[in-house]
């Protein structure tokens, strides 16, 4: 007897919508009610990347995949960012376009399939969904948010030379060829997935917007803080100076310059306002100056790898050790400089260049290495009619 011919296959999708998490489990079976709702006629499958949320979302996005095979979940542990997720997810899938949207239901997905027909019938390399032509709009926004995002649209001129009306878009759709071209250059940093990837296209991209009338969040918090637009800016900055030089580095440099002057006022103020020895006054000034460098690392060079309690004081000791490592690395190779009849400031600034990249690879590796955080049990997933 012959072998059964093999059952056929499903065809493969020609959209795929990632869509990066983070607490959104009450929002996910909307959304994805919505899609099957807009994509009649296309085939299309929704990539959820999770990154760990503690409400459960990559649980509840595997039950509706139990129940619709065209969704997928990416759960991420020990590492957060939406472009990250984005780039993730777009790497997972092997459809032609690929679209990015948000999980809030801020991004309206009736705009899908026009965006689709676009890019396609225009052989365009993307569509972007803009608050900014048409009948777009930014929906409810204050005026104060409304100035920021202003801002932040002027200030990615430094970088995009395209005329785009919405920078700060989160909603496109993209050819992967396009991607592919891109995805090397891409910083994967900040919450900026389409500046990041205008910026970085080898060559000018073919686009068009389309309006987008964002819409309010119905559950859940916002993620926007003060920080994501500290993110945005390093984002700008990498595109200006990167590669050759990591972002991270020059962040983690202007905070060691901090440190200096830290050191040095606390050496001033224990020496000479409180009258302790000079010894005491610089091992204080010291521990301080390490400290505080410590904490602004964690803040700011290190927001998605922040440490939290007891991981905190841990990579506190651990940044304490590294730091007294490079500085004897410093004290050696500038003493060996010196004694080399090289000038003192050229064995300082090479002693001091030493300590800096020494400090910086070192604590990159023990005291902010990702890692795999221990989670609480997640609730339940909804129960799914």
């Amino acid at each position: 007897m012959s072998d059964p011919a093999p059952a056929p296959l499903a065809a493969a999708p020609e959209l795929t919508v990632v869509v990066p998490t983070l607490n959104e489990r009450d929002n996910v079976p909307l959304l994805v009610e919505q899609l099957n709702r807009v994509l009649t006629g296309i085939r299309w499958e929704a990539i959820f990347v999770d990154d760990d949320s503690p409400d459960g979302t990559a649980d509840l996005v595997r039950a509706l995949a139990q129940h619709q095979s065209n969704i997928r979940c990416i759960q991420r542990l020990g590492r957060r960012g939406l472009s990250s997720a984005c780039i993730e997810g777009i790497l997972a899938s092997a459809a032609r376009y690929v679209a990015v949207m948000d999980g809030d239901l801020q991004h309206d997905p009736a705009v899908l399939a026009d965006m689709f027909d676009r890019i396609k019938s225009e052989r365009l390399d993307i569509v972007v969904a803009s608050r900014h032509v048409g009948s777009g709009t930014v929906g409810a926004w204050d005026r104060s948010r409304i100035m920021i995002s202003d801002l932040a649209g002027k200030l990615s001129r430094l970088v995009v030379r395209a005329e785009l009306s919405d920078p700060m878009s989160g909603f496109f759709i993209i050819d992967r060829n396009t991607f592919e071209a891109t995805m090397r250059s891409l910083s994967g940093q900040g919450f900026k997935i389409l500046l990041d990837l205008f910026a970085s296209a080898p060559q000018p991209l073919a686009f068009a917007e389309v309006p987008l009338i964002f819409r309010n969040r119905i559950h859940g918090e916002s993620k926007l803080d003060t920080l994501v637009a500290w993110e945005y800016l390093m984002l700008l900055l990498q595109k200006l100076v990167g590669p050759a030089v990591p972002v991270r580095f020059l962040l983690f440099s202007l905070i060691g310059g901090v440190g200096v002057i830290t050191h040095l006022a606390t050496l001033w103020i224990t020496a000479f306002a409180f009258g302790a020895a000079f010894a005491v006054a610089q091992g204080v000034a010291t521990v301080v100056a390490m400290t505080g460098n410590f904490l602004l690392n964690n803040l700011f060079t290190y927001r998605d790898r922040r440490l939290r309690g007891r991981r905190l004081m841990t990579g506190l000791i651990s940044f304490y050790a590294i730091c007294a490592a490079g500085a004897v690395a410093n004290v050696g190779v500038a003493s060996y400089l010196f004694g080399s009849h090289q000038a003192w400031w050229f064995a300082g600034i090479v002693g001091a260049v030493v300590s800096v990249v020494w400090n910086y690879a070192m604590s990159s590796i023990f005291t902010w290495s990702p890692r795999v955080p221990i989670r609480k049990p997640q609730p339940k997933p909804l129960p799914l009619g």
